[in-house]
């Protein structure tokens, strides 16, 4: 079917990163490159429009990543039942 698609000459671009979404954080205007789900981003404090999925830029994402970090080693240490 994919070759079919190609041969044609349509796009195989599937989601809305891949065809260009822009930032969704509040004065950015940069590409995309990771959507996120609403709750994530604003746990992260990130101040955006309101949608149901959150694109983000690469300098955002790692503004995400960073904000983050802290959770996601607190959460794995929950797992492990090194803290209860």
């Amino acid at each position: 079917m994919r070759e079919y698609l190609a041969s044609a000459g349509e796009s195989l671009l599937m989601g809305r990163v891949s065809k260009g979404a822009k930032c969704s954080v509040e004065g950015c205007d940069k590409e995309a490159i990771r959507s996120l789900d609403s709750g994530k981003a604003h746990a992260a404090g990130l101040k955006f429009r309101d949608e149901r999925r959150v694109f983000l830029c690469r300098e955002h994402y790692k503004e995400y990543k960073k904000a983050l970090r802290k959770d996601r080693v607190i959460e794995r240490w929950r797992r492990l039942r090194i803290i209860h």
